[in-house]
């Protein structure tokens, strides 16, 4: 059975791991701290394949940033790791093939083929993090766009400029959906820059009076932005991942969001495919490409 080295890169943590094509994680899952500069990164994903390559059929990158089409590279900044980092040559760290695609790309489809969308027609997830990420699949196809930007969770919620986003525009989903979001939410309900979302779930868990306030318009901001998200893409689900979507409540979400769309009732769903799901995807969706 072929194998692909599947290699996760964020802005804090580079993860990697064997896995086949069946999607099991078949090696030890290696931690490595992403290094700061640019120099230090390519040497690290060097040791990797470099450890790795004679077991493996493909190298699988799941990475921060939109990548293109041909899946070869990234296309503009990321933001959260080494500025150089867009313009690294993927295809130069390895003899052996090597795929590249967006992370939440890569977790959406690792929950298309063994989480919570197997067997959907379409699905959209949305990773609920620091930022927002997006994937979204019809009919056995990553969208991926014109230039492999889809997905980004950038659209307005708001037009009386409340926040500046990490885009640089103002009131973008991200903004109010993340977990900066849910911090903001909470510094200008309490007027207090110094409460952390750690409070803010405690203080839910507590049955506190102002946290359940602050994470209610939390979770309102949510479910507008996935009405918007189901009128147009028309999904059977969305799939809800990252750090903060064990905290939502699913049920009421899709409650109100059916409430209000004009299109086909739609069903909200958590993550199954687990912490790796970057990964996984990753491996999969470069063994399905014939080119290893």
């Amino acid at each position: 059975m072929k194998k692909a080295l599947a290699i996760d890169v964020g802005g804090t943590k580079i993860y990697n791991a064997i896995i086949n094509k069946n999607g099991e994680i078949i090696s030890e899952i290696e931690k490595h701290s992403t290094p700061k500069t640019i120099k230090e990164i390519i040497t690290t994903f060097k040791s990797i394949i470099k450890k790795h390559e004679n077991e493996i059929d493909i190298v699988a990158f799941s990475t921060c940033g939109a990548v293109n089409n041909e899946n070869t590279g990234i296309v503009g900044s990321t933001g959260n790791i080494a500025k150089e980092y867009p313009q690294t040559d993927f295809k130069a760290l390895s003899n052996k093939p090597v795929f590249v695609e967006n992370d939440a790309n890569c977790a959406a489809w690792a929950e298309y083929k063994i989480g919570a969308s197997k067997n959907t027609r379409v699905s959209v997830m949305v990773t609920l993090g620091t930022g927002v990420g997006g994937g979204i699949i019809i009919n056995d196809n990553l969208l991926k766009g014109q230039n492999g930007a889809a997905g980004e969770m950038h659209f307005k919620m708001y037009s009386d400029k409340r926040r500046k986003c990490t885009c640089d525009s103002w009131d973008c989903f991200e903004i109010y959906a993340s977990g900066t979001g849910l911090k903001l939410t909470a510094e200008e309900l309490l007027n207090d820059k110094n409460v952390t979302t750690y409070d803010v779930i405690d203080g839910v868990k507590n049955n506190n009076k102002q946290m359940l306030e602050i994470f209610n318009r939390w979770q309102n901001d949510i479910t507008n932005g996935l009405i918007g998200l189901a009128n147009i893409f028309d999904p059977d689900c969305i799939v809800l991942s990252g750090s903060l979507a064990e905290f939502v409540n699913t049920a009421e979400i899709e409650h109100n969001v059916n409430n209000e769309i004009v299109t086909t009732p739609v069903k909200i769903h958590k993550a199954k495919a687990g912490n790796y799901a970057g990964m996984i995807g990753a491996a999969l969706l470069a063994l399905s490409k014939g080119d290893c």
